[in-house]
């Protein structure tokens, strides 16, 4: 169900059946040993996999807001997967969007700390954050590139707030915000299970009319 590979008259057929769709959202900065992609490729993955499930359409990961293409194509229940906690914001101007555009509903899905998906990393290792083995996939590591093996402590939160961009960077090293830098596979894939069935019933329950 990628867009990617639909045609325009594939879509208007679903769309005669269905209006909802899946919309990753991503970024790209450091994640200390992973991938400069890692927000994207989680988002991305993420939704391709619950779209596949639902039998949705799933766009291509983005870094702007693209709803207004969206609703003229008329697709009506827009689900954002997030993968980037500084996009958080865009979801005060969702709400500001919605509000211009009656009748359709855009829900916005930080995957990461969802409720049941953010109590199995929490499961597995309570000290989890940026960078660290939470987002240390299998497929946003790079190849022959050696984890540190030791925990890195918890940042600050209250320093790291008042420091500019080159006082964070000195301050952060190589960007883990706290924890250790991997953890096994099956673990990830514990959490991967859960992150993409919750986001799946996110995405098939309460849309409201």
């Amino acid at each position: 169900m990628r867009i990617s590979e639909m045609n325009w008259m594939m879509v208007e057929e679903y769309l005669k059946r269905d209006d909802r769709c899946v919309l990753p959202l991503g970024s790209t900065e450091q994640h200390a040993y992973l991938s400069l992609s890692v927000d994207s490729i989680l988002a991305e993955r993420l939704a391709i996999e619950v779209a596949e499930q639902a039998g949705v359409p799933v766009f291509p990961v983005v870094a702007r807001d693209i709803l207004d293409a969206l609703a003229e194509h008329r697709f009506k229940r827009i689900l954002i997967v997030n993968g980037h906690g500084g996009n958080t914001p865009a979801q005060g101007l969702v709400g500001e969007w919605i509000a211009d555009h009656p009748g359709t509903r855009v829900k916005f899905h930080n995957w990461w700390n969802a409720p049941k998906t953010w109590a199995q990393v929490e499961a597995i290792d309570p000290v989890a954050s940026h960078a660290s083995w939470m987002e240390n996939f299998p497929w946003t590591r790079l190849e022959k590139v050696t984890m540190p093996s030791e925990q890195k402590p918890e940042v600050d939160m209250n320093h790291l707030r008042q420091l500019d961009p080159k006082e964070l960077r000195t301050y952060l090293k190589d960007g883990n915000w706290g924890g250790v830098y991997q953890r096994s596979d099956e673990e990830m894939m514990k959490i991967w299970r859960v992150a993409v069935q919750e986001t799946v019933e996110l995405l098939n329950n309460d849309w409201a009319k």
